[in-house]
C-alpha cells in the first residue's frame, strides 16, 4: 500500500473536506491535475477556499507554503494569473466576460507557469456564455486551469460537465466546522460560532477571525439594532453609512496588492491587457465590498434569530454570546412576528445587493424595515 500524498501548507485549509484534501493533493504529487475541475456542493461547504489553496499550490514555486508572495496575492485576489469571475448579471454570466476569459487565456502567464480561472456559480453559465466556454474547455491553452464552482450538476449545461472532473463536497456537520476552526485560530467555541454565522464557512471564518476591521462591522450592525428603537430616520441614514464605510475598510490592503501588482507588470503588458486587469482589479473590488456587506447582513441575520428564540421561550444556547444583553434588549420589545418581518426585511436586503443595488442604499433601506418591523416607528427631526 502506498504512502498517502503529503499535504501541501495550503490545503490543510480545507480539513473539513478531507476527501477533496487528499484527492488534491494526490493530484498534485502525482503531477496528474486536470485542466478543468467541478467543485459540486452546497453553500458553506468550502468550494471556493478549496480553489483558492489548489491555485495557491500551483503558482507557488513551493508547492503551495500558504506564506509566500505568491500565495497571499492569490488570497488578496491580485494575483494576476489567477482570476476569479461572478455572473455579470442576475440572470447569469455576460458572453462579453466568456470572450475576454478565452482571450486572455491565450496570452502566456505574468507570474507563474500557469494561469488559473475560478468561476463562481458556474450553474449560470447559460446560452452563448456557455457555448463559447465549451469550446476553450475542449481545446483548452497549455498551462491554463479552469475551476468551475457549483451547487449540482444538472443544473450545468451537460457537455461542460463533461469536460470536467468532478469534486463533490460534503456539508460538513455544525460540529466539524466549530471544531476545525477553534484548532486553527485558537479561539473559544462562543467566538467561532459568531464567526461561522457571519462569514458562513471555515475557510472565510478563519479569515474573519484574522481581520479586526471585519469584526469591527459586525459590532456596528449589533450596535445599530440595539439603538433602533431610540435612533431617529437620520439617525438610521448616519448608522447604514458607517457600517458602508467599515466594511469599506478591509479593502484598503487590496487596493494596495492591485496597484502594488500593476506597478511591477505595466512595463510588460500592451494596452488591451492593462485594462483587461484594470477592469477585474475594479470587478474584484465590487465583489469584495458585497461580500463584506452580505457579512454584514449575516450578522443581522444571526442576532435577529437569537431576539427569535429568545422571544419564543426556545431552550438553545444563542450565538451572539456577547451580545447577549442587546438580544434580551430587543427580545422583550418584540413579537415572534415583529422578528419574522424583520429577518425578512434583512433577506430582502441579501437579494437587493445580489441584483446590484446599491450597498449603502440597500442599508439604508433594510435598518428602516427592521426599525418599523421591531415596531420602532421612523420619527423624523
Amino acid at each position: 500500500m502506498s504512502a498517502p500524498a503529503p499535504i501541501p501548507a495550503a490545503l490543510e485549509a480545507l480539513s473539513d473536506q478531507p476527501r477533496v484534501r487528499d484527492f488534491l493533493a494526490t493530484a498534485l504529487a502525482e503531477n496528474r491535475l486536470s485542466h478543468a475541475y467541478l467543485f459540486l456542493g452546497p453553500p458553506g461547504a468550502g468550494k471556493h477556499e478549496a480553489a483558492e489553496a489548489l491555485a495557491k499550490c500551483v503558482v507557488c514555486p513551493r508547492g503551495g507554503d500558504g506564506t509566500c508572495d505568491e500565495c497571499r496575492r492569490v488570497a488578496h485576489r491580485t494575483h494576476p494569473d489567477v482570476r476569479w469571475l461572478r455572473p455579470g448579471s442576475a440572470s447569469g454570466y455576460l458572453a462579453d466576460q466568456v470572450r475576454d476569459v478565452i482571450e486572455d487565456a491565450g496570452l502566456a502567464p505574468v507570474r507563474a507557469g500557469a494561469k488559473i480561472y475560478v468561476l463562481e456559480r458556474a450553474e449560470l453559465l447559460r446560452g452563448t456564455a456557455a457555448n463559447a466556454l465549451l469550446k476553450t474547455l475542449e481545446e483548452p491553452p497549455a498551462h491554463t486551469m479552469f475551476i468551475l464552482c457549483g451547487r449540482v450538476a444538472d443544473a450545468m449545461l451537460p457537455t461542460i460537465v463533461s469536460r470536467c472532473q468532478q469534486v463533490p463536497f460534503r456539508a460538513p456537520s455544525q460540529s466539524a466546522g466549530l471544531a476545525s476552526l477553534m484548532r486553527s485560530c485558537s479561539v473559544t467555541e462562543a467566538e467561532a460560532r459568531v464567526a461561522l454565522a457571519v462569514a458562513g464557512s471555515s475557510g472565510r471564518a478563519v479569515e474573519y477571525l484574522r481581520s479586526p476591521a471585519r469584526a469591527q462591522v459586525r459590532r456596528l450592525v449589533v450596535d445599530t439594532l440595539d439603538a433602533l428603537a431610540r435612533d431617529d430616520s437620520w439617525d438610521v441614514l448616519l448608522a447604514a453609512r458607517q457600517i458602508a464605510a467599515a466594511v469599506e475598510v478591509p479593502l484598503g490592503d487590496i487596493r494596495k496588492a492591485q496597484e502594488d501588482a500593476l506597478s511591477e507588470t505595466q512595463d510588460f503588458l500592451t494596452a488591451a491587457a492593462l485594462k483587461q486587469v484594470a477592469d477585474a482589479n475594479k470587478r474584484e473590488l465590487t465583489a469584495r465590498e458585497r461580500s463584506g456587506m452580505m457579512e454584514a447582513l449575516a450578522a443581522a441575520e444571526s442576532l435577529l434569530r437569537d431576539v427569535l428564540m429568545r422571544s419564543e421561550g426556545a431552550g438553545r444556547p444563542i450565538v451572539n454570546e456577547d451580545a447577549a444583553a442587546v438580544v434580551d434588549r430587543l427580545a422583550s420589545r418584540a413579537t415572534t412576528r415583529s422578528v419574522v418581518r424583520a429577518l425578512e426585511a434583512v433577506s430582502r436586503a441579501a437579494d437587493d445587493l445580489s441584483h446590484n443595488v446599491s450597498p449603502q442604499l440597500t442599508l439604508e433601506v433594510m435598518l428602516l424595515s427592521v426599525k418599523e418591523a421591531l415596531e420602532c416607528p421612523p420619527s423624523s427631526r
